[in-house]
């Protein structure tokens, strides 16, 4: 039975490593820097021991906690920042300009895109994407990135709110329903962006031209943007909330990346690996 699931596990990491090991040409298992180098050498030792998708669970896990400690180095650099009017000179201005072109149509219109981005609506859509990517790969890998990443976002937005506790614009310049946890980060705003992206990662893989990929980035850019956007039009957030936030989500969507190159870099490892002689 445990050689049936090995050899199931085997057969599943080999197609994603067939599929999935070239972007246009690029070779996602070539590490050219000898730091590098020796990370994979520390995951190929983690694999050897929980085998390919344990090592991702794990290296996703330390990844993790690295974007953590990055929130809170973020927040400090931040916080003095917006004290000493540095970009948070833009805030008023930027929110004044969201109010003068709102209108009743476009303010309904607005907040129900924004809600897509929400607590509710963000989840409910990594779901989708993880049964739909899941299922048609056969495969835990789309599950395990976009869970983790969805997971590492919300635990960058809420040890940042908790951090700064920065408060949002005056209700009087806001449009309703009103929010009322802290303001730093946008939770929309690193949250869409992080699973836009992983999920705009994984279907590139699959991708066979040079404008297809570009369009699933264009996107899953523009899905982004404009969900950080709409933050600011509605007042619900300054701008440089939003911009923090598209900071640290990519921070952590590129670590997720590099957990998966890492996870596919061991599984072409193994593969080259001659199988021990019986008995």
């Amino acid at each position: 039975m445990e050689d049936e699931r090995r050899h199931r596990t085997d057969e599943s990491v080999q197609g994603e490593l067939n599929q999935d090991r070239f972007v246009g040409g690029r070779d996602l298992t070539r590490w050219h820097y000898r730091a590098a180098r020796s990370l994979v050498d520390a995951v190929q030792w983690i694999s050897e021991r929980l085998g390919p998708h344990g090592a991702l669970i794990l290296t996703l896990a330390a990844g993790a906690v690295i974007a953590a400690a990055l929130t809170s180095v973020f927040a400090e650099v931040y916080e003095s920042v917006t004290e000493a009017d540095g970009v948070a000179g833009l805030d008023q201005p930027v929110l004044e300009a969201g109010k003068g072109v709102r209108s009743p149509a476009m303010d309904v219109i607005v907040t129900a895109y924004t809600n897509i981005g929400g607590g509710i609506g963000m989840p409910v859509l990594a779901l989708i994407a993880i049964a739909v990517l899941g299922f048609r790969r056969r495969s835990w890998t789309p599950v395990i990135l976009i869970a983790t990443s969805g997971a590492g976002a919300v635990l960058m937005i809420t040890s940042g709110k908790q951090l700064i506790g920065r408060l949002r614009p005056p209700f009087s310049d806001a449009v309703p329903p009103y929010q009322y946890s802290a303001a730093f980060p946008s939770g929309h705003a690193l949250g869409s962006l992080v699973v836009a992206g992983i999920v705009a990662y994984l279907v590139v893989l699959r991708l066979k031209t040079s404008r297809r990929r570009l369009l699933a980035v264009a996107v899953a850019t523009v899905f982004a943007a404009t969900m950080g956007l709409s933050r600011v039009y509605l007042g619900h957030h300054w701008l440089t909330d939003v911009l923090a936030a598209w900071a640290l989500g990519a921070a952590w969507l590129a670590m997720v990346i590099t957990a998966h190159r890492l996870y596919l870099t061991v599984s072409a490892s193994r593969q080259l690996r001659p199988d021990p002689p019986p008995g």
